[in-house]
């Protein structure tokens, strides 16, 4: 029998992606011992399933529809992409699913990484299911974070595990692009993985229950964006749900709610995420296991003065770039508390506060034409009961988006809360807009009037001059 080896620690980390990570960073920093638990890869989902390899992919195929819209240069990219290349490309960015480099930076802080499966036992402690077998008892003097992130959903279709279909894991790690590919969902994942193995090759069907894509955006977001896939050869179609999936003789077979048959080589399901905490041992410690756990703005859990709950796990905001913000302020509070000091409201920097993810969130889609978003989109904000008007203004009209592009498409709205004067919501769709949302989630985030947004002026002739668009037509009307 293998013997339980027991060690103490200032903070248990339980995941080891970039907010386990940030994390570990933020408490070694504070001098507190650190231990990350880790059962896959070191750099988690983002690094080798997710933001890396998925923008890997998705960056050519951007490059070269701009370039196609460029005078002088669209002649000399009309022929298709190197897939082989894109692909080496991708696997570059996962270091070929290899984590020494992450491996190297835990080091490099101090902290300790315990690779195993991690299951909490009781109230401070961590068991830790080795490669072989071994068992480890990792006990915290402070606190427990737990980072274990989501997994994708799948349907409950009957069969559906013999058809093997593809999540987002297999769709932004596939070794070849597949020549019919169908994709049912209407998020992010489903249109950038759509927009990226229809440019790859792949004949795409694009299978949405909803009316329209990108559902938490705009309604012009997603209208804009399944034009794009349309004008590249994509098979959308919207009000429509799977009723059945087989795969006979290596051809999938799917049957719609309307009885259309379609027929694929590859189905890529995107409908949703689950938090990864139903093999974690929350019922150890009263907690509900395969929960989302709620967290107060410290990221600490409700009724805990130990457990932490950090990124996509507490369902505040699944995005990578949020959840290292929420790493940030969980490992500053655990290290003030380990230190006897309070957490004051009244800090400047709000250290030990996440509040950016209640009102403040930027996020892009890396489809073609981007789409990107901060704050509230105009219903959020009158279902919210606030007094708002929508400023919208064309991006084609705006004299830096016809020098970026021939024939370029696009759309900005602003949310303006009417008894402050100030923006709730900025939403842009557009090649290029991915790099323009950091000014308006500062305009958000700062609560900036519009009266000192008239003052921060855009450069000419760039495409941030939508924003003297925007304020102009508030102005004028």
């Amino acid at each position: 029998m293998t013997e339980t080896e027991s060690i103490a620690y200032d903070v248990v980390v339980l995941g080891a992606g970039p907010v386990g990570e940030n994390v570990a960073d933020r408490t070694r920093a504070a001098g507190l011992s650190t231990a990350v638990v880790e059962s896959e890869l070191v750099g988690g989902e983002c690094s080798y399933w997710a933001c890396m390899p998925s923008k890997a992919l998705l960056r050519p195929v951007i490059a070269r529809a701009d370039a196609r819209r460029t005078p002088g240069l669209s002649q000399a990219v009309q022929g298709p992409l190197d897939t082989a290349a894109v692909l080496a490309h991708r696997d570059y960015y996962t270091s070929h699913w290899q984590d020494d480099g992450q491996i190297q930076w835990l080091d490099s802080i101090g902290a300790d990484l315990h690779r195993g499966h991690g299951r909490l036992t009781g109230p401070r402690t961590v068991t830790v299911t080795g490669p072989d077998g071994g068992h480890k008892v990792l006990t915290a003097r402070h606190a427990v974070a737990v980072s274990t992130g989501t997994r994708a959903v799948l349907p409950d279709l009957p069969g559906l595990a013999e058809v093997k279909p593809w999540t987002s894991r297999e769709a932004t790690s596939a070794k070849a692009a597949p020549g019919r590919l169908v994709v049912v969902g209407g998020g992010v994942v489903a249109t950038e993985m759509a927009t990226a193995w229809q440019a790859l090759g792949s004949q795409v069907t694009l299978l949405v229950r909803g009316k329209g894509l990108l559902n938490r955006m705009e309604p012009f977001a997603g209208e804009l964006v399944a034009e794009a896939l349309v004008e590249a050869g994509a098979d959308v179609r919207t009000g429509t749900s799977v009723e059945s999936v087989t795969r006979e003789n290596g051809t999938v077979v799917v049957v719609t709610d309307t009885g259309d048959r379609i027929e694929a080589d590859e189905i890529l399901f995107a409908t949703g995420r689950a938090p990864r905490t139903d093999d974690i041992g929350l019922d150890t410690i009263g907690l509900e296991p395969g929960s989302w756990l709620e967290v107060d703005d410290s990221l600490r859990v409700p009724g805990s003065k130990w457990l932490y709950a950090v990124g996509d796990v507490n369902h505040r905001a699944l995005l990578t770039h949020q959840g290292k913000y929420q790493a940030r302020i969980a490992g500053a509070a655990i290290a003030a508390r380990a230190s006897g000091v309070p957490l004051l409201e009244s800090d400047p920097w709000g250290a030990h506060a996440a509040t950016a993810d209640h009102a403040a969130v930027p996020q892009v889609v890396f489809t073609d034409p981007e789409a990107a978003s901060v704050g509230l989109s105009l219903a959020e904000a009158e279902q919210a009961g606030h007094r708002v008007r929508a400023v919208d203004h064309d991006l084609a009209a705006v004299s830096g988006a016809g020098l970026y592009a021939d024939g370029y498409k696009g759309r900005a709205r602003m949310v303006v809360d009417l008894e402050r004067e100030i923006l709730l919501g900025v939403t842009f769709v557009g090649p290029g807009v991915g790099e323009l949302i950091h000014s308006a989630t500062i305009a958000v985030a700062g609560q900036v009037p519009i009266s000192r947004l008239w003052h921060a002026v855009p450069s000419y002739p760039t495409i941030s001059e939508v924003w003297l668009r925007l304020l102009e037509t508030y102005r004028d009307n």
